[in-house]
């Protein structure tokens, strides 16, 4: 892959003049679970400092709390749920519906998080949350990311798109149960590792190389290592990690595969750590479910699959050579 591929890999990669998206580090949370959103702002606008923060909390998104910032105040501003939302046997109606940072100082050059923590709740279908998020640059800059896709509109089109979290439902994990034989995204053991939430996001037509990524939890006392990944869906699968070099995401190939550390659990997702299927025979459609086989260096093989949910949820995909 060269540097041109890097800079147009993905939609948390370059858009205009060098600037990443505003993402969250996960981007999968389940139905009626806690969740703890972690907004990443890689640079400022357009070179000046980022001052100001405001994050809108989409319905659904309740009992939100905003973890303080050193050097920021804290705003909260509340009002009414379109819903009732249950709080431990309490029915509430009304919280946070915006949080914003001030008063801070966030160098272009310089990457941080702003967290939130909240309960994703009231769904009875999988579903993409938006967050439009606006980042203030003193008096006068400002940039914002909140564009939201419309129906079957390519999410990868939009200049400034929000950050999303796809929801999933409690217990979908189990449901799918097994599928031709392949353990689907329920919890699968494999010697001390637990394999669980595995998505991959729907692929564009024509396109060869698509995302996606799961959890693994190690419950054992010693460590092991992710070293390879096969699925007939594609030609090759490879162990990937996005991180962020002065302001630019870059993508390179883990060659020496991912370390799962005793008592630990390591996430596969978007703006991380994440699997990248190449050569893709046909491209992956929502609904699908896609095989494949991991290979640990200490637990050994395991079938899994992936099930395929929106193109705008999941793990991002990225352009190749």
């Amino acid at each position: 892959m060269n540097r041109l591929t890097f800079l147009t890999a993905g939609m948390t990669l370059i858009a205009g003049m060098a600037h990443a998206h505003a993402t969250f580090e996960v981007d999968q949370a389940q139905n009626e679970k806690s969740f703890k959103a972690v907004l990443q702002l890689p640079h400022g606008c357009d070179g000046k400092a980022t001052t100001e923060v405001q994050v809108k909390l989409p319905e659904g998104f309740a009992f939100a709390k905003p973890q303080p910032k050193p050097g920021w105040e804290l705003e909260i501003i509340k009002g009414d749920y379109q819903k009732t939302y249950d709080n431990h046997g309490t029915k509430v109606s009304s919280g946070p519906v915006e949080i914003r940072w001030r008063g801070g100082t966030l160098p272009d050059a310089h990457y941080d998080t702003f967290v939130i923590r909240g309960k994703v709740s009231g769904f009875d279908k999988e579903t993409v949350l938006a967050f439009p998020t606006v980042q203030l640059c003193g008096a006068d800059d400002r940039l914002a990311w909140d564009e939201v896709p419309a129906a079957g509109q390519d999410p990868h089109a939009l200049k400034n798109p929000a950050p999303t979290i796809s929801v999933t439902l409690a217990g979908e994990e189990h449901a799918h149960g097994a599928h031709g034989g392949v353990q689907t995204t329920g919890r699968v053991e494999a010697g001390d590792l637990e394999i669980s939430g595995g998505a991959v996001k729907a692929m564009l037509p024509g396109a060869k190389v698509g995302g996606g990524g799961f959890i693994v939890k190690n419950n054992g006392s010693a460590d092991d290592r992710l070293i390879a990944a096969e699925s007939p869906a594609a030609g090759r699968v490879e162990l990937h990690e996005m991180t962020m070099e002065n302001d630019v995401m870059k993508m390179r190939k883990l060659e020496d595969g991912i370390a799962v550390p005793a008592g630990e659990t390591v996430g596969l997702r978007s703006g991380g750590l994440h699997l990248m299927f190449m050569e893709v025979k046909k491209p992956f459609a929502e609904g699908d479910v896609i095989p494949l086989t991991l290979t640990f260096e200490k637990a050994g093989k395991v079938d899994y699959a992936l099930p395929v949910g929106s193109a705008a949820g999941g793990t991002d995909q990225h352009k190749h050579e």
